[in-house]
């Protein structure tokens, strides 16, 4: 489980290719001291495992399905990515509920600095099928950072990002036309599921959900 708060900002040391496998190392010199063989860590919103490590990098091991279905098709040495470690049971709870699990790939649309700001607006076009899950004001995860969500229309989504984000994660570094992982809020999903559960049975009550924690 994560939080969506990055860590470290990495970068693509090598790309190994091994049959349908790919093997990526990747440059980490805060975060790889914290890790341990096994270890999951998320990279750019993929939870991970660590299988070597170093004192300044660390390399995983990726399955076509993997790369084929996130944003890591576009990799390439160098290239930014987004770190975090696992959240701490005993630690304060920043961010959302992020489980490292991508629902889908977004396209940018664009990132531009506000006018007479120092704010910027990241647009993103999303899957149609994601988009009963995401709302205005409402968490979604994009390469792995917690981010909320300012506007939603149709499949266009507006999200405000701060100097600081900009800053230490790798959205300054995309483009238009580039891909990156969606995950959208886990709680949606299971309100949704509990939804269509009672809908099935009868009607759902406020009194319900709220026993239920939402």
């Amino acid at each position: 489980m994560f939080t969506g708060i990055i860590e470290e900002l990495g970068h693509v040391a090598s790309i190994e290719i091994k049959g349908q496998q790919r093997r990526v190392t990747i440059s980490s010199p805060k975060l790889a001291k914290e890790l341990k063989q096994g270890d999951s860590i998320s990279v750019s919103g993929v939870c991970l495992t660590a299988v070597d490590i170093s004192k300044n990098s660390f390399t995983c091991d990726l399955a076509r399905e993997t790369w084929l279905r996130t944003s890591f098709s576009r990799l390439k040495p160098n290239a930014q990515l987004n770190l975090e470690l696992p959240m701490r049971a005993n630690g304060r709870f920043d961010g959302h509920f992020v489980q490292g699990h991508v629902d889908g790939i977004g396209r940018v649309t664009s990132f531009e600095e506000v006018t007479d700001g120092n704010d910027y607006v990241l647009q993103i076009s999303v899957p149609s099928e994601l988009t009963r899950y995401i709302v205005a004001k409402g968490s979604l995860a994009i390469e792995g950072i917690s981010l909320t969500v300012a506007a939603i229309d149709g499949t266009n989504v507006s999200v405000a990002i701060i100097p600081h984000t900009a800053e230490v994660t790798n959205l300054r570094s995309l483009t238009p036309g580039d891909p990156v992982n969606l995950e959208a809020d886990v709680i949606a999903k299971y309100v949704e599921k509990m939804i269509g559960a009672e809908k099935s049975e009868g009607s759902i009550t406020i009194e319900k959900l709220v026993r239920a924690g939402f």
